[in-house]
């Protein structure tokens, strides 16, 4: 079944390992690390840290060549926006990577194959598995493949309250707030629900670590939904 999954995945992402350790490893979760302890089962963490470092140059490198008329300030925003959590498990989702991944099965239970920071994470530790097993060039292959496509649509990310408030304001809705639905989990790894609504009217929902990060998920939400109603 292991077999399966890894050859599935390979194919699904047009990437091939050559040490199939690597891949597993940057599919295993510390929950499941944890559960299954028997001295051989190694989780995602520290490929993870590597894989970031990698996405954070080649993202860096795109920029560079790419937007000539930007200066440093706007670079890093722009990079902010495509490496930040919710752009990287959006990525991950379109994979399909959370169907592959090893978990305990308290985070099984829980939805773990959908939450966005463990999608995150595993998106950035296959990053550092592929830098692992071919270098950098193929590395950046896979976050040009997967990353930076619809870059100006990613990016809408960061800038996403800024940008609902002035729709909001410029068609004289009415009042834009966040609510805050939920909050779960332990302080070490909280997670927040959001909703953004215009008086009783709801424009979208939002999930992240800080509310900060759940508010701007339902912003991106609400102008997206705003947007197809325009259509």
């Amino acid at each position: 079944m292991m077999r399966e999954k890894i050859q599935e995945l390979e194919k699904t992402i047009q990437y091939e390992f050559q040490d199939k350790s690597l891949i597993k490893q940057a599919l295993t979760h510390s929950s499941y690390a944890n559960e299954y302890r028997n001295g051989k089962c190694h989780h995602n963490e520290r490929i993870e840290f590597l894989g970031d470092a990698v996405l954070e140059l080649a993202v860096s490198e795109y920029l560079f060549q790419n937007y000539p008329k930007e200066n440093e300030g706007q670079m890093t925003k722009i990079r902010s926006s495509l490496v930040c959590e919710f752009t990287l498990s959006q990525c991950a989702r379109d994979i399909s990577l959370g169907q592959y991944l090893y978990l305990s099965k308290g985070e099984e239970m829980t939805g773990g194959r959908e939450r966005n920071s463990i999608l995150c994470d595993a998106f950035e530790s296959i990053i550092g598995a592929i830098y692992l097993d071919s270098g950098f060039d193929k590395a950046r292959e896979f976050i040009y493949k997967y990353l930076l496509q619809d870059v100006e649509d990613k990016t809408l990310f960061y800038d996403a309250k800024t940008i609902l408030q002035e729709m909001v304001q410029g068609n004289n809705w009415g009042t834009l707030s966040y609510i805050l639905l939920e909050e779960k989990g332990p302080d070490h790894n909280k997670e927040f629900i959001v909703q953004a609504q215009v008086g009783d009217r709801v424009l979208g929902n939002g999930v992240g670590r800080t509310k900060k990060a759940a508010e701007q998920q339902a912003a991106y939400e609400a102008i997206k939904r705003l947007k197809n109603e325009q259509v």
